[in-house]
């Protein structure tokens, strides 16, 4: 199917192969801008298509541009860099957010035929993991920032991940930066299905989110919020130990603003250490039946909640996610949904190594830092070279073609490349010295001081 020169690179760069080869799919612009016809409510297109803005921004959130303008001078777009501004800034929340579903639903018939998805950690529940993100504090570009010192925020987004598909399958934008999370909530109620397991922060811990999961034959692991009034109905009474402490549980019941009661479990969890927030204590609100899930599991899988703050350290880690040149929230948001996208194609490049790895635990042991340096070094000489005809032919593949495609690329990755690096404990900080009236200091003197001391240390040891 391909000449010498791309069979080349999929055995000596197979992953930024691969990684092309989904950009070519998902995001080819014929298929984008069709998308973009079928939805669009509002906005329209003229001289700039929507492909266009979505290949230029994407440069940048990938990191093969450093910004906008740069990434604008790379393209082919018949129009001003003023007028790329301007259309960025009126891409509507919802359309970025039906961008990030859209895509999400092509990468997950990709995994499942590839099958590349983690193993279920509860099997017959479809664990779904909520959190919130707030966009990084933008420049004072516009008008009315100039006058303020206070940063300005442009927007907020409620985030879900997929446990078993490793992927981002929703997110809720807000423009309003200040908007609690909470508020975001109603946005999230159309989207539970039956046998959903949902779980979150106490920050989630709301009545009628915990009402509305349990009406809809869903379920909820929530940490517990301080101001959540509940009834106590059976004392708290020993049931084991968990990785991190005593476990404990009892019977409760809340009660909704309409008079609705619904009785729940309170598992406590008396931590051996205190958290890094100094927490000794984690208390968490289920639905799940006791005869299913004892409270010792549910305890150690309210722990995996860490995967979707992961996630989100990942893309301020490996992408461009947060665009704090975009002052307009609608641009900043628009932006930090492409970035959701690209994790999306990293965990289809992950799924992907699984289902070539059935013996290694890929989560465990291949970094994402590595993956992304390789694809950083590899990427620009590869899209010179390749004869662009072979993109064309990945682009109108099918999902299972692709999937049989980036399996047999997968298949050429040597993961000792890509091992993750160990490090060890960290060490506490040093209380650092204060330098009165002198705002700046030599490195090299310091470095020569120190070298003083220890050969003055060394002398007196002879001695």
């Amino acid at each position: 199917m391909f000449d010498e020169i791309l069979n080349t690179f999929i055995q000596k760069a197979p992953i930024t192969v691969m990684v092309r080869a989904l950009l070519e799919n998902l995001l080819n612009p014929n298929k984008i801008d069709q998308w973009f016809e079928s939805i669009l409510t509002t906005q329209y297109t003229k001289k700039i298509l929507f492909s266009s803005i979505v290949e230029l921004m994407f440069a940048v959130v990938c990191k093969v541009r450093p910004n906008i303008h740069s990434a604008y001078r790379d393209s082919k777009i018949p129009a001003s860099i003023i007028a790329v501004y301007d259309k960025t800034r009126h891409i509507e929340p919802t359309t970025s957010q039906a961008l990030v579903r859209h895509i999400a639903t092509q990468s997950e018939t990709i995994i499942r035929n590839m099958n590349g998805t983690n193993p279920p950690l509860l099997p017959g529940y479809r664990i779904k993991y909520l959190d919130g993100n707030c966009i990084e504090s933008t420049e004072h570009r516009l008008d009315v920032l100039r006058e303020t010192k206070a940063a300005p925020l442009p927007g907020k987004a409620l985030v879900v991940l997929e446990q078993e598909l490793g992927i981002i399958s929703d997110v809720f934008p807000c423009e309003d930066g200040h908007a609690q999370e909470r508020l975001l909530l109603p946005d999230v109620f159309d989207t539970i299905k039956p046998n959903d397991l949902w779980m979150g922060d106490r920050n989630f811990c709301v009545l009628k989110f915990l009402f509305e999961t349990n009406n809809r034959s869903a379920f909820f692991i929530i940490r517990q919020h301080g101001n959540t009034p509940f009834k106590v109905l059976t004392e708290l009474r020993f049931i084991g130990i968990c990785d991190t402490g005593k476990v404990f549980e009892q019977d409760i019941e809340i009660v909704n603003y309409d008079g609705q009661k619904l009785q729940i479990r309170r598992i406590v969890v008396e931590l051996d250490k205190p958290n890094r927030k100094g927490d000794g204590k984690i208390n968490i609100f289920t639905n799940l039946p006791r005869e299913v899930v004892n409270g010792i599991l549910i305890a150690d899988l309210y722990r995996t909640r860490w995967k979707v703050e992961t996630a989100l350290q990942k893309l301020e880690a490996y992408l461009h996610s947060e665009i704090n040149t975009l002052a307009y929230p609608k641009a900043a948001l628009f932006g930090y949904c492409l970035a959701l996208i690209g994790f999306n194609i990293y965990a289809i490049i992950m799924a992907a190594l699984r289902a070539t790895n059935k013996d290694v635990n890929v989560n465990d042991t291949v970094s994402e830092y590595y993956i992304a340096q390789d694809i950083a070094v590899n990427t620009s000489g590869m899209l010179i070279i390749v004869n662009p005809i072979y993109w064309a032919v990945i682009a109108q593949l099918n999902a299972i073609e692709l999937a049989e495609f980036l399996l047999y690329a997968a298949s050429f990755v040597d993961l000792k490349k890509y091992k993750k690096s160990k490090r060890g404990p960290k060490k506490p900080p040093l209380k650092k010295t204060k330098f009165v009236g002198h705002p700046h200091v030599s490195t090299k003197k310091l470095l020569d001081e120190k070298k003083r001391i220890e050969r003055e240390r060394k002398s007196r040891k002879v001695a």
